[in-house]
């Protein structure tokens, strides 16, 4: 290989990466991660859009189901693990049960979200092989990104430096 390709690599990189903890990043990582995937699921959508602005080719009307994906992601994501068991939020009108009802609804919405983006992909583009089939697997890509970053914000969060 030439020398200009050959990149060196420190020798305490090895060290590094075994000692390296991400408890005080996490929340970081989590967000950048999930913002990352909720920009990929948009930026394929926008991409196909682009690409094929005709009624026949790429229904207007499929963009309904990345709508729903969006605000279930909002939905998941606003009420808080401790809310959900109980910890912080007691009163309000249902207390926990409400919280817990929010998001079920949230998550309800999001599956089924993924699962219409499933039927169009494959009962629009797939079945009658169609001549273009990208805007089909950008509506499922596009749902299943959020998807993710939704549940990598959801879970993949810290909040004990929040009370």
């Amino acid at each position: 290989m030439p020398a200009c390709c050959t990149i060196p690599m420190p020798e305490a990189m090895s060290s590094m990466c075994e000692n390296w903890d991400s408890g005080e990043r996490r929340n970081f990582i989590a967000s950048v991660i999930s913002g990352t995937l909720f920009a990929l699921g948009w930026w394929c959508i926008i991409d196909a859009s682009a690409a094929y602005p005709d009624q026949k080719d790429f229904p207007h009307e499929y963009h309904v189901c990345g709508v729903m994906s969006t605000l279930a992601m909002l939905l998941v994501n606003t009420v808080t693990n401790g809310q959900v068991r109980g910890d912080m939020y007691t009163d309000g009108c249902l207390g926990p049960f409400g919280a817990r009802i929010w998001l079920f609804l949230g998550l309800m919405l999001s599956f089924g979200s993924l699962i219409a983006a499933c039927w169009i992909l494959f009962g629009g583009y797939v079945i009658y092989a169609s001549a273009h089939q990208w805007p089909g697997v950008a509506i499922f890509l596009q749902n299943m990104f959020i998807f993710f970053g939704s549940i990598i914000y959801k879970i993949g969060r810290s909040e004990d430096n929040w009370g």
